[in-house]
């Protein structure tokens, strides 16, 4: 058969993918569904391209690693903007579907535990609070047990000649990148990539949260856990402390 648009992307199997709780159907239902499969979808994105940064920062190959983190910033914007149509509904347009959803929660999404747990934010103790198939528990420990992120970036300090073993060496390694940024420009790039799609994963945990507690208050998340307040303890969950911490350290260097 002749390859066609629709044949190569499977628009009908994906548009074959929305399945409402709600009987009859509530209207806002499908934007829910649509909206979460989306954030699937880039989640998926994001999980190809934080590897592909990965192998390179292994490889010390930085070239390739910006063009990543520009993509990968583009898609965190995305993320942050898709809120912004899920909050075209209304606390009493979810309410009446809401019900439906139990016991399921965005608490349950694999990849996005897949996308904190390939960054450096590696939290096992989640592990015993998620419904797993045998698949996805798999999935998640072959992330805790592969290279990270986080892990990544100061191996590659550490083959640049910086001792980065302890919070305080890392602190000062990056704060004589930092001041020498004209010597070590490409480090000093990379910096600012990790750091900004640290802050941008802080900001969409935050547009979240308020999303959230727009949407139902202080009430219990479907899953049973406790809404807003769990998100809450999550917002200053950092992947690169260090980064954050140099800051107070810089002075008026030329890119400080």
């Amino acid at each position: 058969m002749k390859l066609t648009y629709g044949s190569y992307l499977r628009v009908p199997e994906l548009l074959a993918l929305q399945h409402p709780l709600s009987s009859p159907a509530h209207h806002d239902e499908m934007l829910f569904i649509v909206i979460h499969q989306v954030y699937e979808l880039w989640f998926k994105q994001l999980l190809h391209e934080l590897e592909a940064v990965i192998a390179d920062l292994d490889a010390d190959r930085l070239m390739p690693v910006a063009k990543h983190f520009r993509r990968i910033h583009t898609i965190q914007r995305i993320l942050l903007e898709q809120v912004d149509v899920l909050e075209t509904m209304t606390p009493q347009e979810f309410n009446a579907f809401r019900d439906n959803l139990n016991p399921a929660s965005g608490f349950q999404s694999v990849q996005f535990r897949e996308v904190e747990f390939v960054s450096g934010l590696q939290k096992t103790a989640m592990l015993q609070h998620l419904e797993l198939t045998p698949a996805e528990r798999e999935r998640l420990e072959r992330r805790l047990q592969g290279q990270t992120l986080s892990g990544a970036f100061f191996a590659l300090l550490g083959k640049r000649g910086y001792a980065a073993t302890t919070p305080e060496e890392r602190v000062a390694a990056l704060q004589s990148i930092y001041e020498n940024a004209d010597d070590r420009y490409d480090l000093y790039m990379l910096c600012e990539d990790l750091i900004e799609f640290d802050e941008r994963l802080l900001l969409w945990r935050g547009r979240h949260i308020r999303m959230v507690e727009r949407m139902i208050g202080a009430k219990m998340g479907t899953g049973g856990s406790p809404g807003v307040g769990y998100l809450a303890t999550t917002l200053d969950k950092k992947i690169f402390p260090e980064l954050w911490d140099v800051r107070t350290h810089l002075g008026k260097g030329t890119y400080a």
